[in-house]
């Protein structure tokens, strides 16, 4: 537990030194920003339905620019070499990455926090609709970072890492669209590993408990295979 802390906490000092971080938030804010007052200047209303998808549509594009350097850059410049031979578990490796970019994908959620107080000004915010959409957000928001940390254990090449994320979140999103196409149990089966139909009610204030096991179960499958892959490494 000692070193997965000390490897969560120096990812993310490393990440809040670098103009990357905050170049990705500045755009983060400004395009939920813009979205958020769109939304309410046409709907006049305290609900917040309508805003966490489109947060969900950018943390699927920004995820993989956060995460695609926590494992490549390791194996870039050759230090994953001293921390597998350092007394470090491979679990408490993954986990400490893990939770670095967990931190700052919940630190840049946290600073949309002041959309609820702005919304005051039309009535009392929707308070099931808020907590499933944050809920929503923390969930899909590791999801998207295990895929990443997976995708980065992979390859040294962060835009290779980043690349593959993304093709892989884009495919959990869009595959709902063609689970009618397949129909009968493989259709079943895309339509439940479709990532968009598990937070759809999230945002409405509905929390079930297959959609959190859903995404519970993406993020220990991504994390499994992302110890698998590491373990690979210390056994060449």
């Amino acid at each position: 537990m000692t070193n997965t802390i000390a490897i969560a906490r120096r990812e993310l000092m490393s990440y809040y030194k670098s103009f990357l971080f905050y170049a990705v938030t500045a755009a983060f804010l400004v395009i939920t920003g813009y979205f958020f007052a769109v939304s309410v200047a046409f709907s006049r209303s305290s609900q917040v339905s309508q805003v966490f998808p489109t947060i969900y549509t950018i943390l699927l594009l920004i995820a993989p620019l956060l995460t695609m350097r926590l494992l490549s850059e390791e194996q870039r410049t050759g230090t994953i070499e001293l921390v597998l031979t350092s007394p470090v578990r491979d679990s408490e490796l993954v986990i400490g990455k893990f939770l670095a970019g967990l931190g700052l994908l919940v630190s840049m959620l946290l600073l949309t926090g002041f959309y609820p107080l702005l919304l005051s000004f039309y009535g009392p915010p929707d308070r099931a609709g808020l907590i499933g959409g944050y809920l929503g957000g923390l969930l899909f928001g590791g999801a998207a970072v295990a895929i990443g940390l997976f995708t980065s254990s992979l390859t040294a090449n962060q835009i290779v890492s980043a690349v593959l994320s993304f093709a892989i979140l884009l495919v959990l999103w869009v595959i709902d669209a063609l689970s009618s196409l397949f129909g009968g149990t493989l259709g079943s089966v895309a339509s439940y590993l479709a990532v968009y139909t598990h937070f759809s009610d999230m945002t409405q204030g509905v929390i079930d408990t297959k959609d959190v096991i859903y995404f519970l179960s993406v993020i220990s499958a991504a994390l499994f295979l992302t110890a698998r892959s590491v373990e690979t490494r210390r056994w060449r």
